[in-house]
C-alpha cells in the first residue's frame, strides 16, 4: 500500500527494545525484510492484515504501533534551552508552576545513561522561548504527574528510578545541571526542586545565602538529602601520594575541573585560596568538564591524575580518594510546590527505608538527617 502522510508508527523502538532485527520480525511476521524497513521509515502504509501480524509479533496491540498524527493533541510551551529556529526536536514534558515546559533531548541529554523517552515533538519557528509540541501519546496524566529536579548528585537518579518502581503514576525527570545551574532553573520556572551543594565561607552556610540571593522575593524550604565527602579523586593506590592540594603542585600533578557555578569547583577554589595557591599553578586548571562522572573518567582514563568530586564516585569508578571537606546536599522546593501531590508523593520517599539500603550501599552519604527542613527562606 502507498504512503499515508498521515500515519505514524513506533515499530523500530519497540522492534529494537525486544532485541530484534527487522528479519527476525520480517520471519515471525511472515512478511519481507523490505516490507518491514517501509514500515519503519513511513514509506508504505501496511495493509491491516500485516498490521495485525506485526502487532502479534511483537506481542502488543495495533494501537500501540500505529497512530494519525491528527489524533494527537499539541500544547504550547516554554523551551528550557535555546533549540536551532526551524529545528524538529524531541522534547520531554512537564506542568511546572501552571505551564507547559518542553526539555529538548539534544546532545548529551539524547543519549544519556536513563534515557528520557520522547514525550513530543516541537519545531521552533520564532525567536521566543515559546514552542508548539505535537504529543507522542495522549496520556496527559504522565505529563500532569512529573516532577522535575534539577541538580549535579548520581544519587538523585537512584532515588527517582526507586521511587518510580513504588509509585508507577509517577515520574520523575532528573535534568542534570550544577548547584547554580539548578537553582536558577527553579528561578525560571523550569524545575520543581533544585539540588545543591555550596559553601559560603563568610557565613559559615550550606547553600541558605545563595538560595536568598538568586530567589530574592521567592519563598523556599531547603530540605537536606545528606552530607557528602568531598576531595580528590586520584588513581587506586593513589601512586602519586598526593594527600593535599599543595601536593597538586609540588607533584606536579595534571587536574580536570569542573565549570564555573559547581559547588566542587567552588570548594576547589576556596581551598586553594586558604593555601595561598595561585590556581594558574595547578596543571589542567581550565581543563574543563561537565559532571561528576567526567572528572571520574578522566582519571580513570589516564587523562588526569586528579579531580574533585565525591567519595561515592571514587568508590562507583574503583579510584582512590583524599577527603578535602564534607558539604550538605540540599533539595530547594518553592513553597507553592509542596502543595502539588506529585511532590509530596516524592518527598514523602525520603522517610523510606529502602530509599535509605540504598544511599548506604553507594556510600559516601550520612543520611542521619535526610528528609530535615534544615532552612526557610
Amino acid at each position: 500500500m502507498k504512503q499515508d502522510n498521515d500515519l505514524r508508527n513506533n515499530l523500530k523502538s519497540i522492534r529494537t527494545r525486544l532485541g530484534m532485527s527487522q528479519q527476525d520480525l520480517a520471519n515471525l511476521a511472515g512478511v519481507t525484510r523490505q516490507t518491514i524497513s517501509g514500515v519503519e521509515s513511513g514509506q508504505y502504509a501496511p495493509s491491516v492484515a500485516i498490521t495485525l501480524r506485526l502487532a502479534k509479533a511483537l506481542g502488543c496491540q495495533v494501537e500501540d504501533l500505529f497512530w494519525l498524527e491528527r489524533d494527537l493533541p499539541e500544547i504550547e510551551a516554554m523551551l528550557a534551552k535555546p533549540v536551532p529556529t526551524g529545528q524538529q526536536t524531541r522534547v520531554s514534558l512537564a506542568r511546572v508552576g501552571g505551564q507547559w515546559v518542553a526539555y529538548p533531548l539534544i546532545g548529551k541529554d539524547a543519549f544519556r545513561q536513563d534515557m528520557i523517552p520522547a514525550d513530543g515533538e516541537s519545531q521552533h519557528q520564532t525567536d521566543t522561548d515559546k514552542v508548539r509540541v505535537r504529543l507522542l501519546d495522549d496520556n496527559l496524566d504522565t505529563l500532569h504527574n512529573t516532577v522535575v529536579i534539577a541538580g549535579c548528585a548520581p544519587v538523585i537518579s537512584l532515588w527517582a528510578r526507586a521511587t518510580e518502581r513504588w509509585h508507577p503514576q509517577l515520574r520523575v525527570q532528573f535534568n542534570f545541571a550544577n548547584s547554580m545551574s539548578a537553582l536558577h532553573s527553579l528561578c525560571r520556572g523550569e524545575a520543581h526542586i533544585a539540588g545543591m551543594h555550596l559553601y559560603d565561607p563568610e557565613t559559615s552556610e550550606y547553600n541558605t545565602p545563595f538560595v536568598r540571593d538568586v530567589l530574592a522575593g521567592m519563598e523556599a524550604v531547603l530540605i537536606t538529602l545528606g552530607v557528602w565527602e568531598e576531595g580528590l579523586l586520584v588513581k587506586s593506590g593513589n601512586p602519586m601520594g598526593i594527600r593535599t592540594v599543595t601536593d597538586l603542585v609540588s607533584e606536579g600533578a595534571t587536574i580536570v575541573n569542573r565549570e564555573i557555578g559547581a559547588g566542587t569547583r567552588l570548594l576547589l577554589e576556596q581551598t586553594l585560596q586558604k593555601e595561598q595557591i595561585p590556581f594558574h599553578t595547578v596543571q589542567g586548571f581550565d581543563h574543563i568538564v561537565t559532571s561528576h562522572q567526567d572528572v571520574a573518567q578522566a582519571v580513570a582514563l589516564g587523562i588526569a591524575d586528579a579531580g574533585i568530586s565525591t567519595a561515592s564516585v571514587a568508590t562507583a569508578f574503583g579510584l582512590g580518594f583524599v577527603p578535602l571537606h564534607q558539604s550538605r546536599y540540599d533539595l530547594v522546593i518553592l513553597k507553592e510546590y509542596l502543595e502539588e501531590a506529585p511532590v509530596q508523593q516524592l518527598l514523602s520517599t525520603l522517610g523510606h527505608r529502602m530509599v535509605h539500603s540504598q544511599f548506604e550501599i553507594l556510600g559516601g552519604y550520612d543520611i542521619s538527617k535526610i528528609g530535615e527542613v534544615v532552612a526557610t527562606v
